[in-house]
């Protein structure tokens, strides 16, 4: 099944070179040369800048028939030997942008934990913007972002295996879902309000000490007090006469 995802896994490990003709090709479409794609040592085929290219950059759409969910459930898989395989990319409306149809180089950006690149949605339409300067020969890449209605068992990630080699990679296309996310929120929620409690239970505490430390100095006052008086009655002068 195809995931309700921003980008659905994506690459064949073993997909064919891409041939020069191609790769020229596909530097012309991508706009002036800038990006082109080719043969990738991450996986699969690869897009590369060709010249250095500034942060915020939009460098190319994702292109593709757009479809509703249910027409991309019944197209999947496009390939049944690699059912993880797909070029779809899961639009806010509810549509996919199927880019194995109509598709372009887009397609063939690889994924990442540590990215240079981003998807941005704009009335539909998605196009990766650089996220920084990246410099020429540098291959782009983005995170998938990609999410499985399924519970994320150990079997479940090592079928989506992620390559990038980055210090941050999470070692899969999974990202963690909001619900994680959320459990995650709720633990430091929790946390946060153990510790209130415990700070508000050691002030009550130390109010307690306060106020006994104070009723019991001012039964010690009251006690010299009385000590005070008795003393002062007990030396008071004999009355005349007697």
């Amino acid at each position: 099944m195809p995931s309700k995802s921003p980008l659905s896994a994506g690459r064949d490990k073993e997909a064919a070179p891409v041939t020069e003709p191609e790769a020229r090709s596909a530097a012309t479409r991508s706009g002036g040369r800038r990006i082109q794609m080719r043969r990738s040592d991450v996986h699969g085929n690869g897009v590369f800048a060709l010249q250095d290219l500034a942060e915020g950059e939009t460098l190319i759409e994702y292109k593709g028939e757009v479809i509703s969910w249910k027409e991309a459930l019944r197209r999947h898989p496009h390939d049944p030997t690699q059912p993880n395989h797909t070029f779809y990319f899961h639009i806010d409306d509810g549509r996919v942008i199927d880019g194995n149809v109509k598709g372009n180089d887009a397609r063939w950006i690889n994924h990442s934990c540590e990215p240079n690149c981003e998807a941005d949605e704009v009335d539909g339409r998605v196009y990766i913007k650089a996220l920084r300067n990246i410099a020429a020969g540098e291959e782009l890449n983005y995170d998938y972002g990609l999410i499985i209605d399924e519970p994320y068992t150990e079997k479940l990630l090592s079928e989506f295996p992620c390559w990038c080699g980055s210090e941050m990679c999470r070692g899969t296309l999974l990202t963690p879902k909001d619900e994680d996310e959320e459990k995650d929120k709720k633990k430091k929620k929790k946390a946060k309000k153990k510790a209130e409690k415990k700070k508000a239970e050691a002030k009550e505490a130390k109010k307690a000490e306060k106020k006994a430390e104070k009723k019991k100095s001012d039964k010690k006052a009251d006690k010299k007090k009385a000590d005070g008086k008795k003393k002062s009655k007990g030396d008071a002068p004999a009355a005349a006469g007697d």
